[in-house]
């Protein structure tokens, strides 16, 4: 730094320090240049409020929330993406509702509802998809751009006009100390910082109709959303409507119970491959003496035999491990979660494994609830499919 530029930052701080300390008052600028900063900086402020709010109205979810900010806008234009890279709530619900849906069969009054309740919940994490990118593209974006140039391009010139009053107010504070000609100087950096600071201010705020657009914007991408979310939920109230008349008329099927001799019948009569059975009780021929009137009469029972549990090849089937054959993991510690949308577990659990988020985070499910957790909480024992 220049020993002229040293010289007036001493200035600057030493009025700084009179104004703050001692109370003097430096020179007031006209109202209408007071109204227009007192503008611009309430602007600042909600721009930034907005952006952090409208984030978190399109993903409670942190790790979500982190992901949206980092969406490339300019590939969805262009079409190359068609999805946000995080899983939606309304998607997670669908594939656990499709996946038992499926498992109940189509015989299953329930499981074919939980099957188009599914698709549903599948459509609506795509509309919600596309709502993220459309807010996104059309009133994030701008928002930031305009916090990024416009805004911060205005409260450069009110810092750069607050450093030259300052400079101006004491030189004139030291009028007949200080040669005229830079006071002069002063005057002149002054008035010319001034008039660019109120020249920005006024046109920013006379063109905040762009503001106004891109809120529109954001109304029409949420109209959109739950205009499309209606139609889903209106096709899929009228499915079910239909599914619950229709298993109410359906005659009742009579139960018709089994006993159990004639399922071990059944089970005997199926041995193949080599499957046979041994009996826990020997036959036994049971002697029976009846008696009329002193006449005693002698019955041979038929033989009973009871078959055990089969054996092929000798061997006896071994209970199946507790470990499901889909991906999985045991958990090493317990974890609780902080977070909307975060699966809670204790150390030792069994966890299915539905998608790996990033390399930070799994996504699965426990006890019928779905989520995410951190990878170095567990360990694989089935890994996902590459």
């Amino acid at each position: 730094m220049s020993v002229a530029g040293f010289k007036k930052q001493f200035h600057k701080a030493s009025q700084l320090l009179s104004e703050k300390i001692s109370g003097v008052e430096g020179t007031k600028l006209d109202e209408d240049f007071m109204e227009m900063e007192r503008k611009i900086e309430v602007t600042n402020k909600s721009v930034f409020d907005l952006l952090s709010k409208t984030t978190e109205y399109l993903q409670p979810n942190p790790a979500s929330r982190a992901k949206l900010g980092m969406l490339n806008t300019v590939s969805k234009i262009r079409g190359q993406v068609k999805t946000t890279g995080y899983p939606q709530t309304e998607g997670l619900l669908g594939d656990c509702m499709l996946r038992y849906g499926h498992e109940l069969g189509e015989d299953s009054a329930f499981g074919c509802a939980l099957v188009d309740m599914g698709e549903a919940m599948r459509q609506m994490a795509d509309i919600k998809d596309a709502l993220d990118i459309n807010v996104k593209q059309n009133f994030i974006d701008p928002l930031q751009s305009l916090q990024d140039k416009d805004l911060k391009e205005i409260t450069h010139h009110l810092k750069k006009l607050e450093g030259r009053r300052l400079d101006f107010d004491y030189k004139k504070k030291r009028q007949g100390k200080i040669p005229d000609e830079e006071i002069r100087q002063a005057v002149e950096k002054f008035e010319e910082s001034k008039d660019l600071a109120e020249r920005s201010m006024f046109n920013f705020l006379e063109n905040d109709v762009e503001q106004v657009s891109q809120l529109s914007a954001l109304i029409e991408a949420a109209l959109e959303y739950h205009r499309q979310s209606s139609e889903i939920l209106e096709d899929l109230s009228s499915k079910l409507q239909n599914k619950i008349s229709t298993a109410s008329s359906r005659p009742k099927r009579e139960f018709k119970p089994k006993s159990i001799m004639s399922s071990i019948e059944t089970i005997d009569n199926s041995q193949h491959n080599g499957l046979s059975y041994s009996s826990s009780i020997k036959s036994a021929d049971i002697q029976i003496n009846h008696t009329v009137n002193g006449k005693t009469d002698h019955f041979t029972s038929v033989p009973l035999s009871w078959p055990e549990s089969p054996t092929t090849n000798g061997n006896s089937h071994r209970a199946e491990s507790e470990v499901p054959d889909q991906p999985c993991c045991r958990s090493l510690y317990d974890f609780e979660p902080e977070n909307e949308g975060e699966l809670g577990f204790k150390e030792g659990d069994i966890i299915i494994l539905t998608n790996q988020i990033d390399e930070n985070w799994y996504e699965g499910m426990i006890n019928g609830e779905s989520g995410f957790f951190p990878i170095n909480y567990v360990d694989v024992i089935v890994p996902l499919p590459q």
